[in-house]
């Protein structure tokens, strides 16, 4: 089978490895445009080009596929099946027409839900207990093709954006090795997803990551979890960022959202009143600093007991 493979960040890399090494051929790989790295160190090649340059594939990286000719250049590649993996734009129909065995997409959340840009985010700030890898043959509308296979995985208390995304993408090239054998011989038949059922995520902004103390512990806590690595959860000290690396939620009234008080259980020394509960600080890093334990850290910043960081309505 020729096959095109579109994908841009680590999700789609297992994936793309696992293709490599079946028995198909890799016609082309398609990825999103490099993006500036800031200050100087020019444009950043996605994860999947730099497999994809590894091994030699064929490498495109249109701004767009909309045009005829972009469309054009495609469909002359013949591919008998596309494979999608996070690629970062939506396929046009004239392009979801062209390989005869259609155009799957390896999604990692359990399809209806956390259709969108940040499933994997997505499925922690909304507390779900387990996650997966949806394959579905694509349509025109965001993530609600028919469902060719699915697979769950538990989600831990433990678990980041960063870690369920190695866990989901080994586990999505897992099921699309299963998978695409039988697709292609007609074994599986697809099933229409549950309307009803369908949440929707949104892009994750950099601004996303600071905390408003005024929110309750649980949910902070998520979101510590949610935007690791990226934006990461931060407030401010003194003028300067304090990004909260890990964090355990604790109960109690939150009398002053933003009071950082002391500590003496369950392995924490200090944290921070919220809206409800307590945030037990775990790991942080001030800016200009390495990052550290919470003890570490109040040895170091002996007037951060006590101190009250700012709520977004106050900065």
């Amino acid at each position: 089978m020729r096959l095109i493979f579109m994908g841009t960040p680590e999700f789609a890399v297992p994936i793309l490895e696992q293709l490599i090494l079946g028995r198909h051929e890799i016609v082309a790989v398609y990825t999103q445009p490099d993006k500036p790295a800031g200050r100087g160190r020019g444009h950043m090649p996605s994860p999947v080009k730099r497999v994809a340059l590894d091994h030699g594939l064929t490498l495109l990286q249109p701004q767009s596929l909309k045009s005829q000719t972009e469309t054009g250049r495609l469909a002359s590649f013949s591919p008998d099946v596309i494979i999608v993996a996070a690629f970062g734009q939506l396929l046009p129909q004239r392009v979801l027409d062209i390989p005869p065995f259609g155009c799957l997409n390896v999604h990692p959340s359990l399809l209806p839900r956390h259709r969108g840009p940040s499933p994997i985010a997505g499925a922690i700030l909304a507390g779900d207990d387990e996650t997966g890898v949806t394959i579905m043959l694509m349509d025109r509308r965001l993530d609600s093709g028919p469902i060719i296979a699915q697979e769950r995985i538990p989600i831990s208390t433990q678990d980041t954006t960063g870690s369920l995304t190695t866990k989901l993408g080994e586990l999505g090239a897992r099921l699309l090795e299963e998978t695409l054998p039988r697709w292609l011989s007609g074994e599986l038949r697809p099933q229409p997803q549950d309307e009803g059922s369908a949440t929707y995520t949104r892009l994750i902004s950099k601004e996303d990551g600071e905390i408003d103390w005024r929110l309750p512990a649980t949910e902070l806590w998520r979101r510590v979890r949610a935007f690791q690595p990226w934006p990461g959860c931060y407030t401010r000290l003194r003028g300067k960022l304090l990004k909260i690396l890990q964090a355990h939620p604790l109960p109690g009234e939150g009398k002053e959202p933003g009071r950082v008080v002391k500590l003496e259980q369950d392995n924490l020394v200090v944290g921070v009143q919220t809206g409800c509960g307590v945030l037990g600080l775990v790991k942080v890093q001030l800016e200009g600093r390495k990052a550290m334990s919470a003890e570490e850290f109040v040895r170091g910043q002996r007037d951060f007991v006590g101190a009250l960081l700012p709520s977004l309505a106050s900065n």
